[in-house]
């Protein structure tokens, strides 16, 4: 440390610096800082760990007062339908937009939630008890699968692969349509969205089409990201969906009656097509694994699609009803066992 400049005590010599504050590469500076950070964080209604100082954490379970809510198998009811002030208004705007933004936060490692969290978002200006009411649906859910999350597993070659669908009209506010869609790399699921088209769809076709034009762009950022990393993947990328109409458009450019009012960027899925980048694939809707993105389901079906594009582990049904029978009978029964010994 040195004086600054043009400071000159005049007849003193020999004299020290008294630091009121810490100065960087001085070895009581991360300790200083650490101090004057924990501070502040607890200020803000964090606490600090006695086993470990560096973990701080905050308990919010009282926000909302569902520790003890019972769990639900769906985020939402398939027959909800929210409409905008619709019914009485919630008495407590601000705790409905944070608390939504919370979920909002989550859907990063739990895509099972991203449709309803997509839903109850559209009402954060002015909710009402039905939405209110709907975002506890999501919490109840939550408390069901409190330790499902993503599962990444080694399953062989690098290979892409995205599957998308489309609820057509199924917005009860303006009738557009919502796109969904999944990515996988390996099998494991690494990008999804679940977003409400910015057009209003004349057909399940049209819906579905701008679907496949969504996913092309995300495919095409994953195949350079890890061309990027030194990964190579030489095959062309599969694009499952379950419309065929919607196949045909892509496949087939005789449609101009039926296409020539979609905009002329959707026609991208069709220029990537012919330079065999991608590869359109038809898969039945009861295996479209986008659904989960679309459309609000049932608990069986919610967890039927978790076990693939979460767990990574298909559930057939047969074995999650063998298994409830399993339960009831107070392991008498060994036909979940049989079921499960044929899937392997």
């Amino acid at each position: 440390m040195e004086q600054p400049p043009g400071f000159v005590a005049q007849g003193e010599s020999g004299l020290v610096c008294k630091l009121r504050r810490s100065l960087y590469r001085l070895k009581q500076s991360p300790r200083a800082w650490f101090g004057k950070f924990s501070q502040v964080v607890q200020n803000f209604g964090m606490t600090r760990s006695e086993a470990d100082h560096s973990i701080f954490y905050c308990h919010s379970s009282s926000e909302t007062s569902m520790s003890n809510c019972k769990p639900l198998d769906s985020p939402m009811d398939p027959n909800m339908k929210l409409m905008v002030k619709h019914g009485e208004p919630y008495s407590d705007p601000e705790r409905y937009r944070k608390l939504v933004g919370k979920l909002i936060y989550l859907t990063i490692t739990k895509p099972d939630i991203s449709f309803a969290v997509g839903v109850v978002s559209q009402f954060k200006q002015a909710p009402c008890v039905d939405h209110w009411a709907a975002v506890l649906c999501i919490l109840r859910y939550i408390k069901k699968t409190p330790g499902q999350g993503l599962l990444y597993e080694d399953k062989g070659d690098i290979h892409i692969s995205g599957y998308c669908d489309a609820n057509w009209a199924g917005s009860p506010i303006d009738k557009r349509s919502t796109t969904g869609f999944c990515i996988s790399i390996r099998g494991n699921v690494v990008s999804w969205k679940s977003k409400k088209q910015n057009t209003v769809a004349h057909s399940s076709a049209e819906a579905e089409y701008q679907a496949m034009a969504s996913i092309t762009c995300e495919l095409i950022w994953v195949k350079q990201l890890i061309q990027e990393l030194k990964f190579v993947d030489v095959q062309p990328m599969k694009l499952y969906c379950d419309n065929q109409a919607a196949l045909h458009i892509a496949s087939n450019p005789v449609f101009h009656e039926r296409t020539k009012h979609i905009e002329i960027d959707y026609h991208f899925v069709r220029e990537k097509l012919l330079a065999k980048e991608i590869s359109t694939k038809f898969v039945n809707s009861s295996n479209q694994l986008a659904d989960t993105f679309t459309k609000s389901l049932r608990g069986s079906q919610i967890q039927t699609l978790n076990s693939i594009t979460v767990n990574g582990k298909p559930i057939i049904p047969q074995l999650m009803r063998a298994e409830k029978c399993f339960k009831k009978s107070g392991g008498k029964s060994n036909i979940a066992m049989k079921i499960r010994n044929k899937q392997r």
